[in-house]
């Protein structure tokens, strides 16, 4: 799940977008709408990291069609605290990109 989680968040694009979801699920469910609503996204970008993250088994999905409702799976929550550690890790990166450290 290490791999997988420094993969998907720290080794691809849209991976703080990503990230972002996790957080946002790690403390109540949300179905997509509400979900691009709360993080500002496109309905279809969420869609798309919603499906990635269900394909790796972060996500599961409760529910049809549009008002399909999703939660952090039982793995991932797990390993929420390997999940903190990368967040803390491209937060940091990202603030020293923005300061022009790196």
């Amino acid at each position: 799940m290490k791999r997988v989680l420094w993969y998907l968040i720290a080794g691809t694009r849209g991976g703080l977008n990503r990230a972002k979801i996790i957080k946002a699920l790690s403390e109540r469910p949300f179905n997509a709408n509400q979900l691009a609503d709360e993080l500002n996204l496109d309905y279809k970008t969420m869609r798309h990291h919603l499906d990635v993250l269900v394909k790796n088994k972060i996500l599961m999905v409760g529910g049809d069609k549009y008002g399909a409702m999703y939660f952090i799976s039982d793995n991932m929550e797990h390993n929420m605290g390997e999940f903190n550690k990368i967040w803390d890790t491209v937060i940091q990166k990202m603030k020293l990109e923005s300061a022009g450290g790196i």
